[in-house]
């Protein structure tokens, strides 16, 4: 199968493709490059004659129009999203214009491309969320496939408008979609703005360790090369029209994550420890939902698909990733927003 991927030298796109290759699937990866991309992320596969790079940015139909022409691809995997909530309240503009305007112009390049292909069957138009979309959960319950929309971010209502257009796409024109939505991601060649990154690079350079508020807050965490397989799983597997939650089944406190990698860091790096010395609590961001949780029961029972990377095992083997590539991170260390404290509302 030849899948055009969007966002592949991002975090998870990167982890989607190197699997997809090694499952013998050929590869054009279409990416705008912007802050959170890294060429370094993939240079294992700059040579190999199934993987293909477009630079483009999804909001240029001319540009994508040409990529399909080009590439007749059997499958689309739509990762290129703006993802940082912190960044959204911040700048919302750029989120409303890639993850909705840019994926309704994708919608369309796939839709003509498969329309004048004569409409095969086997195509898929794969577009891949996120539990945001659901809001905010109590001490109980967990979200699935029906649970209603209750965005309450700028990237979060983002990512419920291009979930809409897709469904849509399908209704509307029989473009064959399919849909995911995911819990909290971590692992390899996560951009340094997220929690886990910044936790294990701030405790290596004996910096503060900044937790919202108290650090109650509660995410499923999913390690990026389960998420991988289980979006692999969706497209090679799924019927046209569904839609899967995917979740780790791993419930956790921001606060005791990064307690966990601290732990971790003193074991690895004892000269720094204890690093927990370093965890300092900063004033929460506006609309910080409380706990996210998936239930995976219908993936599970309908494809098979389970998590098999427990919390303790995945944050180990991130800390000594992050130990292991610093030529990956470091030059990564001074772009835009890197270490800044953002999603200030005023």
């Amino acid at each position: 199968m030849k899948i055009l991927v969007t966002g592949g030298s991002g975090f998870i796109g990167s982890a989607v493709v190197h699997l997809a290759r090694a499952r013998g699937h050929r590869i054009v990866n279409l990416d705008a490059m912007t802050y959170a991309a890294s060429p370094a992320s993939l240079a294992d596969l700059q040579g190999d004659p199934d993987y293909r790079f477009e630079q483009a940015d999804i909001r240029d139909r001319a540009a994508l129009d040409q990529i399909f022409a080009a590439h007749a691809p059997d499958a689309v995997m739509h990762l290129a999203a703006e993802s940082h909530v912190d960044r959204s309240i911040d700048g919302p503009a750029a989120f409303v214009e890639t993850n909705v305007l840019g994926t309704f112009h994708l919608l369309e390049a796939a839709r003509a491309w498969w329309t004048g292909a004569g409409r095969p069957d086997g195509f898929r138009f794969h577009h891949i969320s996120t539990d945001e979309v659901f809001g905010s959960l109590g001490e109980t319950g967990r979200f699935d496939e029906t649970t209603r929309y209750d965005p309450r971010s700028p990237y979060s209502a983002s990512k419920a408008g291009s979930d809409h257009l897709v469904r849509a796409w399908g209704e509307t024109y029989g473009l064959p979609v399919v849909l995911t939505n995911c819990s909290n991601n971590y692992g390899p060649r996560q951009f340094p703005e997220k929690l886990i990154p910044v936790t294990i690079l701030n405790a290596l350079a004996g910096r503060k360790l900044p937790i919202y508020g108290a650090g109650d807050n509660v995410r499923d965490w999913l390690h990026v090369e389960d998420h991988a397989d289980a979006l692999l799983t969706v497209l090679t597997r799924a019927a046209p029209g569904t839609t899967y939650a995917i979740g780790g089944q791993a419930e956790a406190r921001n606060i005791d994550i990064v307690r966990k990698l601290c732990a971790i860091l003193d074991d690895r790096r004892p000269q720094g420890a204890p690093h927990a010395d370093l965890i300092e609590h900063v004033t929460d961001r506006p609309g910080h939902d409380r706990r996210y949780a998936i239930d995976p029961a219908r993936i599970r029972d309908e494809l098979g698909w389970r998590p098999s990377v427990t919390l303790d095992e995945g944050l180990e083997r991130t800390v000594d990733w992050y130990l292991a590539n610093e030529a990956w991170w470091r030059p990564l260390q001074t772009r835009q927003g890197v270490g800044e404290r953002l999603g200030r509302a005023s």
